[in-house]
């Protein structure tokens, strides 16, 4: 685009000279550049004071002050595009984040996988049926689900449906945040109609009482818990993996204030396991954007190696500026995760450890369907905050692939589900997600965790006074 580029500048374009995996290659360069073109013409869809205060807040969760919350879809469709669909998943996100606050006694940031998710890495570039073999489903940013040979070829027009779609969700979850549909008085109310299976609900039925009560004792003495800002609204953030660059480099924006470059397709954006290497084209786009990032780790990533994607990522150490998100699988996370650790804390740089327990443990059912057995998210869970235990280090997070649909694509949980019950409503794009009951049981089991840490810390604090 009329840039010189050298080794050590950057500019939105210069991943165009690293190695780019798993985007698609389009027929038509020019219809791609006039797509590009017209991305970079439209308004951000968030601004840098947001995405600057969100790692504000991300470095509270880097000194152990509070804790990271990210949740939502595998991948959005154009198809699932429903108001009820979003409001659903937010409020499951809210209910959630309450039993986390109440439990560790700390702030819980939250962000949703929401507003851009539409573009998911490959195992391979082809997918076969039978005798018939097309190009893989990349997202519907790039092509369709449907498998033919003119629904998988990419389209560059996907990124402007995407675009709109991400800019009509992030309106509705601005208007639930601050519009008064998370204030805390209103908690009962967010319990959806299907939870009544799950044994978890009466729980939270019961936490909710509590918190009312709360409010109701704060309004007796005086306090005005209407009038109070933090009760009547909540920060919600978004994010995405940021795969498909071209969509990206056409929606990064300069802050007039700082001169500093934001991606403005969302306030947070993570790098994937298969795409975080040296001469990486998405490490080179992503050295040079401004907002709080994420990179995922899994047991091919060598403790080296990490510390200098660090020292590219991050290289004035800034706090709040990583968050690391470990994908190790419910077997592996507690023999792979500590080298990571401990080579991070050896030199000091300020990183969010957040869980990632949903894609080291998809497995096949005998039925055909992917799915993830809640015990094992479970058990890779318990596994990463031992780690950290063990390290002497601080278990930031939990990000998680879920829904406020009551679908069944995971296996297990208090409602039971097994393999037979996975062609009932199995309607993710790509891999299974827990739903609204299974979402809320992980957040009662994480909150037990919290506390336990919690207590724990606080009687070594007394034995070290002491």
């Amino acid at each position: 685009m009329g840039v010189e580029w050298t080794p050590d500048s950057w500019h939105p374009n210069s991943w165009r000279r690293a190695n780019g995996i798993q985007m698609p290659s389009y027929a038509d360069a020019e219809a791609l550049a006039s797509v590009e073109n017209s991305l970079a013409s439209y308004p951000p869809l968030i601004f840098a004071d947001e995405a600057k205060q969100l790692k504000a807040d991300l470095a509270e969760v880097a000194e152990g002050r509070a804790f990271l919350l990210q949740g939502g879809d595998c991948a959005e469709s154009f198809a699932e595009f429903n108001p009820v669909n979003i409001r659903d998943t937010f409020r499951v996100i809210l209910q959630m984040a309450v039993v986390l606050t109440y439990a560790s006694k700390v702030p819980v940031v939250k962000i949703g996988r929401m507003a851009g998710q539409f573009a998911k890495p490959r195992s391979s570039d082809v997918e076969a049926q039978g005798d018939i073999e097309l190009p893989s489903y990349r997202g519907d940013i790039v092509n369709d689900i449907e498998f033919t040979e003119a629904s998988r070829v990419p389209d560059p027009q996907r990124m402007i449906r995407a675009y709109s779609q991400a800019s009509a969700t992030l309106n509705l979850l601005r208007a639930y945040a601050a519009g008064g549909y998370a204030n805390l008085h209103n908690v009962h109310g967010w319990t959806l109609d299907f939870m009544g299976e799950s044994p978890w609900a009466a729980k939270f039925e019961d936490l909710a009482s509590r918190i009312g009560d709360a409010l109701a004792f704060m309004d007796a003495c005086g306090v005005d818990a209407a009038r109070a800002p933090q009760l009547n609204g909540t920060d919600f953030y978004v994010s995405h993996e940021a795969l498909l660059l071209p969509y990206e480099q056409a929606l990064t924006r300069q802050d007039s204030a700082t001169g500093a470059y934001y991606a403005s397709s969302a306030h947070f954006v993570w790098i994937g396991d298969r795409t975080r290497f040296e001469d990486s084209a998405h490490v080179e786009f992503f050295r040079g954007i401004a907002n709080p990032i994420g990179m995922k780790c899994g047991p091919s990533l060598d403790p080296d190696d990490l510390i200098k994607l660090l020292d590219t990522l991050n290289p004035t150490r800034e706090a709040g500026r990583i968050t690391l998100i470990s994908r190790f699988g419910h077997d592996k996370v507690e023999t792979g995760l500590p080298p990571l650790v401990r080579a991070v804390r050896k030199e000091g740089h300020p990183v969010i450890w957040s869980c990632d327990p949903m894609h080291g443990n998809t497995v096949k059912a005998a039925t055909g369907y992917k799915t993830r057995p809640f015990e094992r998210i479970l058990e890779e869970v318990r596994g990463f905050f031992a780690v950290h235990r063990a390290e002497g280090s601080y278990g930031g997070g939990i990000h998680c692939e879920m829904t406020g649909q009551d679908v069944t694509e995971c296996t297990g949980g208090a409602m039971d589900l097994d393999e037979q019950d996975l062609a009932n409503r199995y309607h993710t794009h790509c891999d299974p997600r827990l739903n609204a009951g299974q979402s809320i049981e992980l957040a009662f089991l994480l909150a037990e965790m919290l506390n336990e840490e919690r207590v724990r810390d606080a009687g070594d604090g007394e034995r070290e006074v002491a």
